[in-house]
This record gives C-alpha cells, sequence and structure tokens, in this order.
C-alpha cells in the first residue's frame, strides 16, 4: 500500500517514490515499515525545504547585496558630484574676488591719474607765482604795496602747497644735495673746487613727487672739479 504524503516539491516527491515504491511488494506494511516510510518522507521533505529556504536566503542576500552595490554607486556619484559643485563655486568665489580687486585697483589707478593729471596742471601756476614773488622782491626796493603782494602771492602759493602736500604731493628741491639722475633733470654744470663732485648748485626749476612717483624732475646744475664726495655707510656699518 502506498501512503500519500503531500509534498509540492517535484524532486522530493521523486525521492519519496524511489524510497518507497521499491520496497512495496505487497499491499500491506507492517507498522515498522510504515513508520520507516513516514520517517523517510519527512527527512526528504525537510531536506528540501531547508535547500528551498536556502536557495532563497541566497537570491534575497545576493539581491541585497546588489542594491547595496547600487546605493554605494549612487553614493559615491553623489559625493563627486557635491565635490565638483564644491570647487566649481571655490572657483567662482576666487574668480569674483580677483574681479573685485582688479576693478578696485584699476578704480584707484584711474583716480590716481586724473588726481596727478590735475597736480601736473597746477604745477605751471606755482612756477608762475614763484618766479612772480622772486621777480617783485629783487624789484621792490623797498615799496610797502610791492612786497603786501609779494608776501599775499606767496600765502595763496602756501596754501595750494597745503592742500598738495594733503593729497601726497611733496616738493623736490635739492640745492645742495647729490646728483640723483633719477629725480633730478642736469640742465647746466658749474665747476666748483670746494664743493662735492656732482652736487646739485642751483635749482631752476622745482620738481615734485606724488604718493613716492616722480612727476616732474627738478631741473639743476651740477658742480664738478671738487672732491668726490665718500661712499655712504651701510647699515651693517652704520651699526
Amino acid at each position: 500500500m502506498k501512503v500519500p504524503i503531500d509534498v509540492e516539491n517535484d524532486e522530493v516527491r521523486e525521492d519519496v517514490e524511489e524510497v518507497v515504491e521499491p520496497d512495496l511488494q505487497e499491499d500491506e506494511l507492517t507498522p515498522e515499515e510504515e513508520a520507516a516510510m513516514v520517517e523517510a518522507a519527512k527527512r526528504a521533505g525537510a531536506e528540501a525545504a531547508e535547500a528551498d529556504m536556502a536557495a532563497q536566503a541566497e537570491r534575497a542576500q545576493n539581491d541585497l547585496q546588489e542594491q547595496l552595490n547600487a546605493a554605494i554607486k549612487e553614493s559615491e556619484a553623489a559625493k563627486k558630484e557635491a565635490a565638483d559643485a564644491t570647487d566649481r563655486l571655490l572657483r567662482l568665489q576666487a574668480d569674483w574676488d580677483n574681479y573685485r580687486r582688479r576693478t578696485a585697483q584699476e578704480r584707484i589707478a584711474e583716480r590716481e591719474r586724473a588726481a596727478e593729471k590735475l597736480v601736473t596742471n597746477l604745477l605751471p601756476v606755482l612756477d608762475d607765482m614763484e618766479r612772480a614773488s622772486d621777480h617783485a622782491t629783487k624789484t621792490a626796493e623797498g615799496d610797502e604795496k610791492i612786497i603786501q603782494f609779494v608776501d599775499g602771492v606767496m600765502a595763496v602759493h602756501a596754501k595750494m602747497l597745503d592742500i598738495l602736500g594733503k593729497e601726497g604731493v611733496e616738493v623736490i628741491d635739492p640745492a645742495g644735495e647729490p646728483f640723483d639722475p633719477l629725480v633730478h633733470q642736469a640742465v647746466g654744470r658749474e665747476e666748483n673746487a670746494e664743493a662735492y663732485d656732482e652736487t646739485v648748485a642751483q635749482v631752476y626749476q622745482k620738481g615734485y613727487r606724488m604718493g613716492g612717483k616722480v612727476i616732474r624732475s627738478a631741473m639743476v646744475t651740477v658742480t664738478y672739479g671738487g672732491p668726490k664726495r665718500p661712499a655712504e655707510p651701510t647699515e651693517a656699518e652704520a651699526e
């Protein structure tokens, strides 16, 4: 007699039939044989169920691993995109800072050029005031009105220099100083054995410096024929 066993798995069913059918030579089985067959069927079903569960667990593990790998790739892509965006932002900020500094420097340079042009245009006026005062002083011969006029002109001259000085303008009046071709323009030479060689003797026209830049060199005469000027001590020698 065959024992009905409810087994869904075809492989288990075949195993059960292989275990049960060959031993069925007679219609009747002893209780021991029937119990053995049931036990064998249970073992086969348990093994099949265990194998099926293992397969399902493996598939689930593979699916989870694939999902994890995909999530890791997405996370890495997001991190790279965020890093690229941060890098672009930093470059844009640096470009903006450079642009602001450049435009600020250009505006400052433009104002300086405009101020320098204005001062340069005023210098001939200062020269005329100085020449007029010198001439009036030499020809005044004690005339109080002329002297007062000269004093008034020089007062205006002093106010103009004071205003220019607040804008960083300095007068270059190098009489008695060593000749410096970067600051002075030699227009003549004077022989003088008592003065150091290449000393500024007379200043025909004062020079001006603005913000450390010479905007007009002083026109001077330079001595020759005297002793050489001793070399200035270096900082180490001065200490």
